[in-house]
């Protein structure tokens, strides 16, 4: 049975199978967007492709209709961090996209994020992409049983902003996730280790660190939802559905497929891995 503590939602065995084949639905939809990104493609066709390919497959686009939010997907290019309103402008070579999108199947929301390079960038931009990378799989590894929400957090700041210089947004966060697309607890990308509640098993969380390359400071712009850098330098994002296990974290959705299909694209630069 589903458990509850502190307003947080303990999934079965049973319910976290059923979460991980919506986050992986997620990656497959992701995988699509790597098949055919390159410039000259818009970040409206992308909305199109995700809403299609998800109906497809059974499910709902959960972003769409969310709280007003008008678009399938976000999709966040250079400068801004989150919430990008899909447009019609034709995408250029050494852009910086975020695509962002959540699904519900069988009731239950996967919900994460890829940040994709379209040709060549600076050597700056290059490793900004990796670090944010590195760092929410660092951030990942300390969502085990017996560990402290801050230890995540933590770790993301850790190897972002104190070992890079970057800016770690402070406005936006990660967060559970499950039967509702936002759940306790909210995730930091900054924090104390040992600080917050104890982790505790089959607890699932969308882990998403947003990193700047300057300032850590946002503004929002006038539709109420893009977030941009404050000083317009680029940000990256990128967002895992995980489950905490004893030991090892459980993540559930699966970047495999999205990096083959990016490495397969010629029009995309993988050379950060």
């Amino acid at each position: 049975m589903t458990r509850r503590d502190n307003m947080m939602i303990y999934k079965t065995d049973a319910e976290v199978a059923l979460m991980k084949e919506a986050a992986v639905l997620v990656s497959k939809t992701l995988t699509e967007v790597a098949k055919i990104l390159k410039p000259g493609v818009t970040t409206m066709q992308i909305d199109k492709l995700c809403d299609e390919y998800v109906r497809d497959n059974k499910a709902i686009p959960s972003f769409l209709n969310y709280n007003g939010y008008p678009y399938s997907v976000c999709a966040s290019v250079n400068e801004v961090v989150v919430h990008g309103f899909p447009n019609n402008v034709a995408l250029k070579e050494g852009d910086i996209v975020s695509i962002d999108m959540g699904v519900i199947l069988n009731g239950w929301h996967g919900d994460h994020a890829y940040t994709f390079i379209l040709g060549e960038v600076s050597d700056a931009i290059m490793q900004l992409v990796r670090v944010t990378k590195e760092s929410l799989y660092k951030g990942i590894e300390k969502a085990i049983v017996g560990n402290r929400l801050g230890d995540i957090c933590y770790a993301i700041q850790e190897h972002t902003e104190k070992k890079y210089g970057y800016g770690v947004v402070r406005e936006l966060v990660g967060h559970g996730l499950g039967r509702s697309l936002h759940e306790d607890p909210q995730v930091p990308n900054y924090g104390k280790r040992g600080n917050g509640p104890m982790l505790k098993e089959n607890l699932v969380l969308a882990i998403e660190p947003m990193i700047n390359l300057g300032t850590k400071d946002v503004v929002t712009e006038s539709d109420g939802w893009t977030v941009r850098t404050k000083d317009h330098r680029t940000s990256v994002h990128f967002e895992h559905d995980v489950c905490v296990k004893k030991n090892k974290a459980l993540i559930l959705s699966d970047y495999s497929i999205i990096e083959a299909a990016e490495k397969a694209n010629t029009n995309l630069n993988s050379k950060y891995y």
